[in-house]
């Protein structure tokens, strides 16, 4: 199939054949993640704490960061990714929901990201004695293990996911690509810091495949300082920035992979003709900007799922349990010796 092919609904559809109860959307995961992240950037300006914000979603990234910069670790959003979240939703909201025991809840994401295996093993990533995500498979091992069980992607149906986990946003489905987390935490920002269903959705500041994306954003009148980043050498350029106090900017996105998750050691992998040929980064981004430009809900706060499990569970964004859930901690971390 053609490079940037939107193949969702086949997925969802080969999961099922392949032995998953349930299949849910991670881009409900990303729209919790902006309602936190955008939340805490709020908080940070107005309360005085550590700005420039990065973002945390990227284990890769983290991980980095956790290793050779430690004492930026207060710049690093508290933000667990979408995945995370999710996990920690489907074993605690969803389980208490459904009349389901917890511990009997195998979680699998399926992610591009090969740093995501390492992400869900970590300590912190646990509630009540359970890892958030059990397993995780690559888009690559999925790929392979359809075609182990002989299913005939290219025939299948569509399907959609499962309620009640698996309507997104427009907002959720730009995350995969760079500049896209920071381009949906400034769509649900600016609403609430005005208080007003804003018509401004796109923010093509922070669009395209530069490796480092710096511009500045009116949000409720104020001139907000923004960068993106992808690739960890254009991250260093960054930090440096950053600890020299050079940093002119309030929120900065940092993604591992040059180009973003579209690009994630867990992706099916092109030879280098067809990547001498076509620019697969562009195409895999446009395929999420369609996806966005077609989706009836363009904002995380304004998806009903999201409205809904606030209203019943998490209560605020910011919350003592959405933090209990939804959050994490960094620690320094040494080195490998190689």
């Amino acid at each position: 199939m053609e490079i940037g092919t939107n193949v969702t609904g086949k997925m969802v559809t080969a999961l099922r054949r392949l032995g998953f109860d349930k299949v849910f959307d991670t881009n409900t995961g990303a729209d919790f993640t902006i309602m936190e992240e955008a939340n805490e950037f709020i908080e940070r300006i107005q309360n005085g704490g550590v700005l420039p914000m990065i973002t945390s979603c990227s284990p890769g990234w983290v991980k980095y960061i956790e290793m050779n910069y430690p004492e930026l670790l207060p710049h690093l959003s508290t933000c667990k990714s979408p995945h995370q979240m999710f996990g920690a939703l489907i074993k605690t909201y969803y389980a208490k929901k459904e009349g389901i025991d917890p511990s009997k809840i195998y979680v699998v994401s399926v992610m591009p990201c090969i740093a995501k295996k390492f992400e869900r093993q970590r300590n912190e990533m646990q509630n009540n004695g359970m890892y958030d995500v059990d397993a995780v498979l690559t888009t690559r091992e999925l790929a392979r293990m359809i075609k182990q069980a002989n299913i005939e992607f290219t025939k299948l149906e569509d399907t959609s996911f499962d309620e009640p986990m698996g309507e997104a946003t427009g907002a959720a489905a730009i995350f995969g690509t760079t500049g896209g987390v920071m381009e949906a935490a400034l769509r649900t920002a600016q609403d609430t810091l005005t208080g007003k269903d804003l018509d401004k959705i796109d923010f093509e500041e922070v669009r395209g495949g530069d490796g480092i994306k710096k511009a500045t954003v009116n949000i409720a009148g104020n001139d907000v300082g923004v960068v993106a980043a992808s690739g960890l050498k254009n991250a260093q350029e960054i930090l440096e920035e950053i600890k020299s106090g050079k940093a002119d900017y309030q929120f900065v996105e940092i993604m591992a992979c040059p180009g973003g998750c579209v690009m994630g050691g867990g992706q099916p992998i092109k030879s280098s003709k067809i990547r001498r040929e076509v620019d697969v980064r562009a195409k895999r981004a446009n395929a999420l900007y369609s996806i966005d430009e077609k989706s009836v809900i363009r904002k995380s706060h304004e998806n009903p799922v999201v409205k809904k499990k606030y209203k019943e569970f998490l209560e605020t964004p910011g919350s003592h349990i959405a933090h209990e859930l939804l959050h994490t901690e960094y620690q320094k971390r040494e080195k490998y010796n190689i």
